[in-house]
């Protein structure tokens, strides 16, 4: 008769901690990012050889067709940056000195930065605590007759809720200028983002999923905001070649970017929907998992969501005392990655509003808000407590890196406890 074996009393051994000296769960690299190919160093010699390096060359006129069709908007005309892609949009649906301007308070600063160099006011609104979008309701509220337009900025992995906002941008007679700098190809009820409102900014610097390492596009259905943004953007001639009676400026792009741009596009599609694939599988195994990291819940109106990064919640209720910053340095020693967002606007010491090189002390402090003193609950929860991030390239990565990553957190969650007294030493 066969003996079985000894059942063991011996408790199962988890892997040390990398935070502790341990080897990091995840092994394999990080996808590289950003990404070309032959076709743009084919491209780029045929462009330096051909001495048409800028005004609307071949390239630049191709790609802001493909990116107008991907879109889904009528126009687009590409500019240098996705700051001046904001304040010609802002001016082209009738912005001017003096007017207000409402901006959610989590975004990058350049979106408040823009309003400012227009002239014109900002008035910083509170977000979604989960989803780091405005709030719709912040932003009825602060509606005033100054009013002139709103920003709703697409943020990381989530959109925000166009529904809304649109009902109540068009019930007060307000210009909506989207934010879409992070979310090149969301789609909102199958319309694309940057082309529900009056008028899209996109930026296409060297982070974003589409990349000319600087650069940016306004894309619009309106004629008449599709002449201004040309004027703006190309020291006053409209797009028939004439002068078009506006103020304006050198924003223009050059026909080395637009190779990159359009090289991008040859890949846009396939990657958004590999990283939408990858958000699904990792918000999947999270919620299996457990523990204090998950996905934010899409919205089931989000017919396509583009990751600049997927959005997670860290719920400090679930971490046995570790803060998100605690959780994410031991996540980042396992090799996870894991990124906080944004500071306020009001807070960002890249942004300093009362600098004397800021516009903000010149104006009638009176009638401006004052960023001093300002704390917006849901920003602040966002920002310092409990926002974190998957960047898009790791979105790319094959299953094999996920699981790993996978790996990683669960690995943390089981040795919350083991953290904190490893940090605390």
């Amino acid at each position: 008769m066969t003996k079985k074996p000894a059942r063991s009393n011996a408790k199962k051994m988890t892997p040390e901690l990398a935070l502790s000296g341990g080897a990091p769960a995840v092994k394999n690299a990080v996808p590289n990012w950003p990404i070309a190919g032959d076709l743009e160093v084919a491209w780029m010699e045929g462009v330096v050889r051909s001495g048409a390096w800028s005004w609307k060359g071949h390239h630049e006129t191709a790609f802001s067709r493909e990116f107008q069709n991907f879109i889904g908007s009528k126009y687009c005309l590409c500019l240098a940056n996705g700051t001046v892609t904001i304040q010609c949009a802002l001016q082209a649906v009738g912005v001017r000195p003096g007017d207000e301007v409402i901006v959610p308070g989590l975004t990058w600063v350049a979106t408040a930065q823009a309003v400012l160099d227009i002239g014109a006011d900002v008035v910083l609104v509170d977000v979604n605590p989960d989803t780091m979008s405005l709030d719709p309701k912040a932003f009825d509220k602060a509606i005033t007759p100054k009013t002139k337009a709103v920003i709703p900025v697409h943020l990381y992995g989530c959109m925000c809720d166009m529904d809304a906002i649109m009902k109540i941008a068009q019930k007060h007679n307000i210009k909506v200028v989207e934010d879409v700098a992070h979310q090149h190809g969301s789609r909102w009820r199958n319309i694309g983002a940057g082309a529900i409102g009056d008028a899209g900014s996109f930026s296409f610097q060297q982070s974003k999923v589409l990349t000319s390492g600087e650069g940016g596009a306004v894309t619009c259905n309106d004629e008449e905001i599709y002449r201004i943004v040309h004027c703006l953007k190309q020291v006053g001639w409209g797009p028939d070649g004439k002068a078009g009676n506006e103020y304006g400026h050198n924003y223009r792009i050059t026909e080395m970017q637009a190779v990159l741009l359009r090289g991008g596009m040859t890949r846009i599609l396939e990657q958004t929907l590999k990283r939408e694939e990858n958000a699904a599988y990792l918000t999947e195994q999270l919620a299996k998992i457990g523990g204090p990291v998950q996905a934010v819940k899409r919205d089931p109106r989000v017919t396509r969501q583009a990751y600049y990064a997927m959005t997670l919640k860290f719920d400090p209720r679930k971490a046995d005392g570790l803060t998100r910053s605690q959780y994410a340095n031991a996540a980042n020693r396992e090799g996870c990655a894991l990124v906080s967002p944004y500071a306020p606007v009001y807070a960002n010491p890249l942004l300093d509003l009362y600098s004397s090189t800021s516009p903000v002390p010149y104006r009638d402090q009176k009638k401006i808000q004052n960023f001093k003193e300002l704390k917006l609950p849901g920003v602040e929860k966002a920002a310092r407590e409990t926002g974190l991030l998957i960047m898009h390239y790791l979105l790319l990565a094959d299953k094999d890196f996920l699981d790993q990553w996978l790996i990683g957190i669960d690995k943390v969650n089981s040795n919350l406890k083991k953290v904190a007294e490893i940090l605390a030493q």
